[in-house]
Parts: structure tokens; C-alpha cells; sequence
């Protein structure tokens, strides 16, 4: 009995432990490609493998996306592939061949292999909570990979209030079919559904946490490494083709190995940032808000993906 009731507080002092673990996210004040290597190597998670570099190719007409001058060393440090999904959205990036010419447009093919994951079709990919959706279908390009680096551009977003390290692991790395799903909280996989069957708003978040977790286990522990660049913050997305300006001043890189701690650092240095002429955070914070946008780094603790609590690390002292 005395072995049992050992063996049973051991277990609840770890679950503790792990439950008020900091995760600890890296910053630096520098937007460069130098500092975006030098974030990466602060994690101390080598790439290893074939590397997909998950990134946001931006929709045409669009400019705060990632620019390929600011990611090229990155990429060419991990000698890794530039990969992205079509859309669910009428655009320029909802087909292969369009979503091509964007791709060539935007310069992306001239620094690496880019690889539209779903050019040839979906796979689905198991989820850990099946609360609204009961699997994940990403692009059949993803099991070409060991390693990803979810390389984010942190800003608004319409219909999920931000987007960062979460909704590109999620609405990212899901093919258009998949789009739908997460958009629809398991409904319909079909894009031409999509607008006429839209969930109650908090149920489209929660499915983005558990997709962003599937693909997180999917590649598991020690395969899989998040960074936003707080740059270019437009209270839209880059999937729109005409965003609005930015009127908050860029705040930097941040990185981890925890999305959740990640997205949570970043939302706080949005909101606990304190404006000033021509540097305004309440746009941004206002839309998050109208979207309930924080929901989704919520429930993405409460179901086991990551921290919320943190430690930020600074790598510029």
C-alpha cells in the first residue's frame, strides 16, 4: 500500500511539475537575417533530416508577408525546403498553378526548393482532441519530411483575431480540403462549403489548436521548432491581398520550442505595449479581441500542447 501511495504522489509531483513549467521563448530587438539565424541556433535544436520550412508565400497584391531576403539564410543554414498549401479562398493562391506564379512572383523560388504540399493531394494525419474535428488533412508532401521550422509572421488576422506559430502549424500546414475542415470545426472538407457552414466562432479556434497540436506530434519532440518575426503587424492577414497599414512599430523575432509560449509572449507584447504617436497597439488588440483570438492559445494549454507560463530570454545582451 505504502509503494502505491509513493508511486501515486511521484505522479502527481510530476504532473504538477510539468504544469507550472516555463518554457523558455528567445527574443531579440533584431530583424535580419542574421538574427534570424542566430535565433535558431539559440534553441539549440539542430535541423536535421529533410527541412520544411513552413512560411506564408502571401497572398498577390499583399506585402507584409516574410520577405525572401529576410528568410534566405535561414534557410540556407538548414539547407531546408520552403514549403506552403493552396488556400480555401477564392485568390491567387486557391490553385496550384496560380498559387505557382505567386510563389514566382513573390521571389520565393529563387532562394530554395519551395514545395506545394497538397499540389498532388491530401493525407490526413491523426488528432489528439476530437472535440470538433476527428482527424487532420494536411498535404501528402508531409511525410517527405524529418524536421520543421514554423517560421511565422506575427499579426491580425479576420477570422482567427492573430496569427502566429498556431495558425500556421494548423491553417498552414493544412491542404485547401483541410482548410475547410478547421474552418468549418469538421463539418465539410470542401471549399465551396465553407462560407455557408461556419461554426460558432470558438469551436473554429479550438479546432485550429487541435490541428496545430496533431502536426506538432506528428513530427514529435525535438523534430519541430516555432519562431515568429513581429514585424509588418497589420491588424490583416497575409492571406489578404489588400491589408491595412501597420500602425504599430515592429517588435522583433521571438522563438521556442513551445508554440503555445510563443504565441502567448507575443500576444502579451502586444497588449502590454505601450503606444505612443505613430506606434499603436490598439488596432490590433481590438481586432484579436473582436475575434476572441486569444481563445486559441487557451485551449491549445488546456488540451496539452504547450505553456502558457514562460520565461523570455533576450539574445541581444
Amino acid at each position: 500500500m505504502r509503494t502505491i501511495k509513493l508511486i501515486l504522489a511521484i505522479a502527481i509531483a510530476a504532473v504538477s511539475l510539468q504544469a507550472n513549467a516555463q518554457a523558455k521563448v528567445y527574443m531579440t530587438r533584431d530583424i535580419s537575417p542574421e538574427a534570424l539565424v542566430k535565433i535558431y541556433k539559440a534553441l539549440g535544436v539542430k535541423a536535421h533530416g529533410r527541412v520544411a520550412v513552413k512560411i506564408s508565400t502571401g497572398e498577390a497584391g499583399g506585402h507584409n508577408y516574410l520577405k525572401p531576403a529576410l528568410i534566405k539564410d535561414l534557410v540556407k543554414e538548414v539547407n531546408g525546403t520552403i514549403v506552403e498549401c493552396n488556400t480555401a479562398y477564392p485568390g491567387k493562391r486557391n490553385t496550384t498553378e496560380a498559387h505557382w506564379q505567386t510563389i514566382r512572383e513573390h521571389g520565393f523560388d529563387t532562394i530554395a526548393a519551395v514545395d506545394i504540399m497538397d499540389e498532388y493531394g491530401s493525407v490526413n494525419i491523426p488528432v489528439q482532441d476530437r472535440t470538433h474535428i476527428k482527424y487532420n488533412i494536411v498535404g501528402n508532401h508531409l511525410p517527405n519530411y524529418n524536421f520543421m521550422i514554423n517560421l511565422a509572421h506575427f499579426k491580425g488576422h479576420a477570422m482567427g483575431g492573430f496569427g502566429g506559430v498556431l495558425k500556421n502549424a494548423s491553417i498552414g500546414v493544412a491542404s485547401s480540403k483541410g482548410k475547410a475542415y478547421i474552418h468549418t470545426a469538421g463539418k465539410v472538407q470542401s471549399p465551396a462549403e465553407l462560407w455557408q457552414n461556419l461554426p460558432a466562432q470558438d469551436y473554429f479556434l479550438e479546432s485550429m489548436a487541435a490541428a496545430a497540436q496533431s502536426v506538432h506530434n506528428y513530427f514529435g519532440e525535438g523534430n519541430i521548432i516555432y519562431i515568429n518575426v513581429m514585424n509588418n503587424m497589420s491588424v490583416d492577414c497575409d492571406c489578404s491581398s489588400n491589408p491595412a497599414v501597420p500602425v504599430i512599430k515592429d517588435m522583433g523575432i521571438l522563438a521556442s520550442t513551445d508554440p503555445v509560449a510563443l504565441d502567448q509572449a507575443c500576444l502579451d507584447l502586444v497588449f502590454n505595449h505601450k503606444a505612443s504617436a505613430g506606434d499603436d497597439n490598439q488596432p490590433l488588440i481590438e481586432r484579436i479581441q473582436r475575434q476572441h483570438g486569444t481563445h486559441t492559445v487557451d485551449y491549445a494549454a488546456k488540451i496539452g500542447l504547450g505553456s502558457q507560463k514562460y520565461q523570455l530570454v533576450s539574445i541581444d545582451r
